[in-house]
């Protein structure tokens, strides 16, 4: 009896000891879980964010893009509406790209040396531009510029851009900011100008036109009265024929007067003198009717040639009127549609580095970690569970 005791006691310890050794198994996997996982990330977390990481100065600023805003009021309108700035909403996002686009990073380059001043060896190697050195092109260099260099956020409710500058130095922070303002206003410009060369080119092209057809129609005009050595055959036809009535009227006192003579005595010696003076009214009066009319030296001949190019020339000062006017209302909208950016928030310079922000990344490890590792030790279990 006693030795069946003595088994059942050793047969329990060797449970108990076995048991003891798989709990103090799954300690050591647990720990070094642990270990792996939550301990070694947020170690390193501290070093280098606490010794390692570079100071990082940031560098804002934000400004606006507007407009010329010309309205066409009427009536009580005019006397309420005017003339004032818009926000250009549309526009800033041109800006916005242009910020952040190879040729804004080309002139930085050439002017700060990009490459050498954020690919500095002092830099640490996790924040410095092409740490080993591998990829030293302009690509790299851009990718490098928008991810980390420079920063543009939009407010779309205030259409307010605010521009943010990393570097180094506080004093590289803010000149790259200045600059890269300065660059945008720049740019702004160019689009002014293009815009006003694109929407005048097209009237001034009209105004050219009509000048030449104008000068043209002047011409024929001139080259005709030269030609047939008159001025007006509509007003010179007028003057004819107010001298034909004049005629007229001559030539009928005159046959009044002739018919009086042979009335009172038909042998009187003036009636030869006023029949001849009748015959040569009659022809006079007939030579002056044909220059007015009758054939093609007439001037009523004259008269659709004529009014044909006066036509021609009324049309062409017409029509360079109306593309001077073109063209005054294309200059009138191209400076209605000018931008202006609006610095609402110059650039600063700081005076102390605001990154890496060591505590928030190292509390941001820490939690991350303790995340992976407690879903990892559920998984783990899990597994075990299983197997057992």
């Amino acid at each position: 009896m006693d030795a069946l005791v003595e088994t059942d006691a050793r047969d329990r310890a060797r449970w108990l000891a076995a048991r003891a050794r798989r709990l103090a198994a799954r300690a050591l996997r647990v720990n070094g879980l642990f270990l792996c996982l939550v301990l070694v990330p947020t170690a390193l977390a501290v070093l280098y964010f606490g010794f390692l990481a570079h100071d990082v100065y940031v560098a804002d600023s934000q400004f606006v893009v507007r407009t010329v805003q010309r309205q066409l009021p009427t009536g009580l309108g005019s006397l309420l509406q005017g003339s004032g700035l818009t926000q250009g909403s549309s526009d800033v996002y041109s800006v916005q790209s242009f910020l952040a686009s190879r040729d804004a990073l080309q002139v930085l380059e050439q002017r700060y040396h990009l490459k050498r001043s954020f690919g500095s060896p002092r830099i640490d190697a996790v924040a410095r531009f092409n740490p080993l050195g591998w990829d030293d092109s302009f690509e790299n260099l851009l990718r490098y510029y928008q991810k980390f260099i420079i920063n543009t956020d939009l407010d779309s409710t205030s259409s307010i851009l605010t521009l943010t500058v990393r570097a180094f130095s506080a004093e590289e922070a803010h000149a790259i900011n200045e600059d890269l303002l300065k660059m945008s206003e720049d740019f702004v410009n160019q689009l002014n100008e293009r815009a006003r060369q694109d929407l005048v080119r097209f009237a001034t092209a009209d105004v050219d036109t009509a000048q030449k057809q104008e000068r043209t129609a002047v011409a024929a005009l001139s080259r005709y009265r030269n030609d047939h050595s008159l001025y007006d055959p509509g007003k010179q036809s007028d003057l004819q024929l107010q001298e034909v009535g004049a005629l007229q009227a001559e030539l009928i006192n005159t046959r009044k007067q002739l018919a009086d003579v042979r009335a009172l005595a038909r042998d009187n010696p003036q009636i030869p003198a006023l029949e001849s003076r009748a015959r040569v009214l009659t022809s006079a009066i007939g030579s002056e009717m044909a220059k007015v009319a009758g054939d093609r030296s007439s001037l009523s001949s004259k008269v659709p040639q004529y009014e044909g190019i006066t036509l021609d020339r009324d049309f062409a000062a017409k029509y360079l009127e109306v593309a001077l006017d073109s063209l005054q209302q294309a200059r009138a909208n191209a400076m209605s549609q000018q931008l202006y950016i609006e610095r609402i928030a110059q650039p600063n310079q700081p005076d102390v580095a605001i990154e890496p922000k060591a505590l928030r990344n190292v509390a941001a490890t820490l939690l991350l970690s303790l995340i992976v590792w407690a879903l990892t030790s559920l998984l783990v279990a899990a597994v075990r569970e299983h197997a057992d």
